[in-house]
């Protein structure tokens, strides 16, 4: 189900029971907190049976209460706002388990992009990392992060890296206006989606450049613009974001292209290791 759920759920609205329409007004009004109950406790705060729950479910299209759920969630974490994700954390973590929560919930994570990710698409990733004339990389805000980590290890690699600094919205655009069809160019964004990142993709696409996108969900609007999308799955940690699940697929993306140019690699590190030691790079055992 795509971001058109809510569209499905108003335009269905005359044709559901009455327990159904409680349902639907409260998930419209409270998308937020219905994204995150069991379909026993949604019922109860509304007042219908879990069935009810259920059969509102199968009847938006659903195979069950569990595939409607994964969709709302996905709907609302695009929508969710700093302050309401830190409501939601109250209600979801223990602050006496904080520890044990979030890592739990990290490990879930990886787990559930292991299960989900397509090896075809990820190896054709690599295939366009070793081939591509030049590669962007762009991440703006939490993403920053992870496309520095990529631009840093891939710099090892091969010499035709650039990530996309983000000072401005002008600087974005004068640093890929020459990207062309010969060009790859990965995004990276997680909800809150970033506009600059859209903006950037959708220009590469016009001028014919091969896109990658790591992002969270097929409907992530980074998908409109890609040829390839590797889907990692990401969750809220409060106000901060945990993307343990696609900094683990980045690291695969590191190891896969090293070992596609392992001759290279072994040649530039070797001359890196000179370079630490002339240089007094990394504290050297005693």
């Amino acid at each position: 189900m795509s971001q058109d759920l809510e569209s499905r759920i108003i335009e269905l609205m005359p044709e559901f029971s009455k327990g159904q329409k409680k349902i639907a007004q409260f998930i419209l009004e409270h998308g937020e907190k219905a994204a995150y109950m069991t379909a026993l406790a949604l019922g109860n705060c509304v007042g219908v049976s879990e069935s009810t729950v259920v059969r509102f479910a199968e009847r938006l299209g659903f195979d069950g209460y569990p595939e409607f759920q994964r969709a709302l969630q996905e709907l609302m974490k695009s929508k969710l706002t700093s302050v309401q994700r830190i409501e939601l954390s109250a209600s979801r973590i223990n602050e006496n388990e904080v520890l044990k929560s979030v890592l739990l919930s990290d490990m879930d994570k990886i787990k559930q992009t292991l299960e989900q990710i397509d090896e075809h698409t990820f190896n054709k990733v690599v295939d366009e990392i070793v081939g591509a004339k030049r590669i962007y990389i762009i991440g703006i805000r939490s993403s920053a992060a992870l496309a520095d980590f990529l631009g840093f290890y891939l710099n090892m690699i091969l010499d035709n890296v650039k990530v996309i600094t983000t000072s401005g919205i002008s600087d974005i655009f004068e640093q890929v206006f020459r990207i062309t069809s010969d060009d790859l160019i990965i995004g990276i964004s997680f909800p809150r989606y970033s506009k600059r990142t859209l903006k950037v993709l959708q220009y590469a696409k016009r001028q014919g450049a091969r896109i990658v996108s790591l992002t969270d969900s097929r409907i992530s609007p980074l998908c409109k613009y890609s040829d390839y999308v590797l889907i990692c799955r990401s969750d809220m940690v409060s106000f901060a974001d945990s993307l343990v699940a696609p900094l683990s697929v980045i690291n695969a993306l590191i190891v896969a292209t090293g070992l596609r140019k392992k001759d290279e690699v072994a040649k530039t590190l070797e001359k890196l290791e000179e370079i630490w030691d002339e240089f007094q790079v990394y504290e050297k055992e005693k």
